[in-house]
């Protein structure tokens, strides 16, 4: 039998397999009115059709828990009734696939209030409709202006508004509430000492970068049910100090275990391990499953269950990867991009039934009888 289509148990929840969908944004809600950051047709059929694809599970891309936290003004947010209800669509459907829906909850902090990347990726000024960012320390990212230093009471906020999003996605349908702390955004910022410069009780030592992603952790833990998992998106290595050459301070593999150990305590039930996002210059050395080794050294070191991502592109190449105990599933973006139906390929490859929707299933597999009578 195939490791990569047995189910994984977290809490009371049994997804199907360990192919899952990455969260990857399409820029393509509306930017203004009262559709503001409510998913539309597009991201039904995008986020539906992985699922009678066959992934186990399909997370929606970085949601806004409030219209500053979206990366571009395209982005999705989930901060008022009219987002809620949209997104019950789309998990009433990921769900009559067989499949797990889940979102990534998102504050995109000193990267935000850019344009759509395929036109220019640049910062939108306020009278373009764009917005002042918001970071831990006024250190901005390269190309990109000075954010607002949030004081301790805009962090309280922040920490409120990411538990009132996850409430809205509980509500929506969603089964997996996703925290992203990677990729150069809100949290991971705190996380890293190249961003957070602050000498209060958010800055400094490793205990107090982290104090920010705890404790929306445990905000999001509290209106989560507790039979449903948690997860926490890391960028496990910010890719400095692989480079002997660059004398710059970052997060490393090391800290994303004794992050993970406290993640674990506070409820976090799998950490989905990427990498950098926090500087434009970092050296990435990048390859088929490049990042898998920082998933392995989390799920060893911590304890705790891994996501791995990164250039899996082969149902061999992810078999491998769950089998071995390098990961305990495989997040899939760009692949399912090409190829939605990743996963049936890859259940046949195995020797494993493919899932397919009865209304597929019926065509593909008495063809293929056919073809082989």
């Amino acid at each position: 039998m195939s490791t990569l289509f047995t189910p994984l148990k977290l809490r009371s929840l049994q997804i199907p397999n360990r192919v899952w969908m990455s969260p990857m944004c399409m820029y393509s809600a509306a930017p203004t009115g009262p559709e503001t950051g409510a998913p539309t047709d597009f991201h039904l059929t995008h986020l539906a059709s992985r699922a009678a694809g066959g992934a186990g599970l399909v997370m929606a891309e970085a949601t806004g828990v409030r219209p500053d936290g979206r990366i571009s003004p395209w982005d999705l947010g989930l901060w008022n009734d009219r987002q809620q209800e949209a997104f019950a669509r789309i998990t009433q459907a990921i769900k009559a696939y067989g499949a797990v829906p889940a979102i990534q909850l998102a504050h995109a902090g000193r990267k935000a209030s850019v344009d759509k990347p395929w036109l220019s990726d640049r910062y939108l000024s306020e009278a373009e409709g764009g917005w002042q960012t918001v970071a831990p320390s006024p250190e901005p990212y390269q190309g990109l202006p000075v954010p607002h230093e949030l004081t301790v009471d805009e962090i309280q906020q922040l920490v409120r508004d990411f538990a009132a999003s996850a409430k809205r996605a509980l509500a929506a349908g969603f089964q997996v509430a996703e925290v992203h702390g990677a990729h150069g955004y809100l949290i991971n910022s705190f996380l890293s000492p190249v961003s957070n410069h602050r000498t209060d009780a958010y800055g400094g030592s490793f205990e107090n970068r982290i104090r920010f992603a705890l404790e929306v952790v445990d905000a999001v833990r509290a209106v989560w049910p507790a039979e449903l998992p948690v997860f926490f998106r890391t960028s496990a290595t910010d890719w400095l100090t692989e480079n002997p050459e660059d004398e710059r301070e970052g997060w490393t593999g090391e800290d994303t275990v004794r992050l993970a150990k406290e993640l674990t305590a506070h409820g976090v039930d799998l950490l989905d391990v990427s990498t950098g996002g926090m500087v434009r210059d970092a050296k990435i050395v990048a390859g088929p499953n490049y990042q898998v080794p920082f998933a392995a050294q989390a799920r060893e070191a911590a304890g705790i269950p891994t996501a791995a991502i990164g250039l899996i592109l082969e149902p061999a190449q992810a078999e491998e990867i769950v089998a071995t105990g390098q990961a305990d599933a495989v997040m899939l973006g760009r692949q399912l991009l090409r190829e939605p139906s990743w996963a049936h390929r890859a259940a046949a490859e195995l020797g494993e039934e493919p899932r397919w929707p009865e209304q597929y299933g019926y065509a593909v597999v008495r063809r293929s009888k056919s073809k082989k009578g």
